[in-house]
């Protein structure tokens, strides 16, 4: 099996571990992670270095390629340029849980996560770099924009598009042949029922725009405590 490795060790890199793992495609070498000291172990893998270790790193172990776990897109976004700068050739590998449902003629592109119970349906496109997380589904004819993702328990309709950096976030329906632009965010267990256009936060019963949204802001945030919360810039304008 080709070796592999996953950056950044955090929670999100804990089920992007066990998706590969599960899949049994690839051999995890290990992790490479700025904020973790190196040497440690994080689920029972090495801290191989940061990512301005990576020539390094790809050298000494063989590395055939890998994959960004992290969960907010413009962050991964980010994280991918880094590598790419520091290693142009790098090549990133898909990780598909085998509890994952993928339908016939789905095309994928690179660098994606597709958590246990996902469903990507028939004809469906997801282009590079996105989450398809934790029983969320994309129905036939569905297009996924790169740096896209789905929260867990989020549901799309057929045919619906969702643009570049743009997130549908927990437990969010989407009725069919609807379309979300670029770098707008869905809230969590908004009902979806007309098109939205780029940069804009929705949320609600039917869903209605809240507010305007600025590219790489932060939609996932956690507390000192490890628990999630919204920002306070958010909390006043809902």
């Amino acid at each position: 099996m080709h070796n592999v490795i996953i950056f950044g060790a955090s929670g999100h890199g804990s089920v992007v571990l066990d998706c590969l793992e599960k899949e049994g495609s690839y051999n995890v070498i290990g992790f490479v992670d700025s904020f973790k000291k190196k040497g440690s172990l994080i689920f029972g893998y090495e801290v191989l270095g940061s990512e301005y270790d990576l020539p390094y790193i790809v050298s000494k172990f063989n590395i055939h390629g890998g994959i960004v776990a992290v969960g907010d897109n413009w962050t991964r976004k980010l994280m991918v340029d880094r590598i790419l700068k520091i290693q142009p050739d790098f090549y990133f590998i898909n990780a598909i849980h085998p509890k994952a449902t993928v339908g016939k003629d789905v095309l994928l592109g690179f660098g994606n996560v597709l958590m246990p119970g996902s469903v990507v349906n028939t004809n469906a496109i997801l282009h590079d770099f996105c989450i398809v997380n934790t029983n969320a589904s994309l129905d036939h004819d569905g297009i996924m924009g790169s740096y896209s993702s789905l929260a867990p328990n989020s549901c799309l309709g057929g045919n619906v598009y969702v643009g570049r950096f743009s997130a549908v976030c927990l437990g969010a329906n989407v009725i069919g042949n609807v379309s979300i632009g670029e770098h707008t965010l869905i809230g969590a267990g908004a009902l979806v029922l007309n098109d939205f256009t780029d940069l804009l936060i929705a949320h609600g019963s039917p869903a209605r725009k809240i507010r305007s949204r600025m590219i790489g802001e932060p939609y996932l945030a956690v507390s000192k405590n490890n628990e999630a919360y919204i920002p306070m810039n958010i909390r006043k304008v809902l």
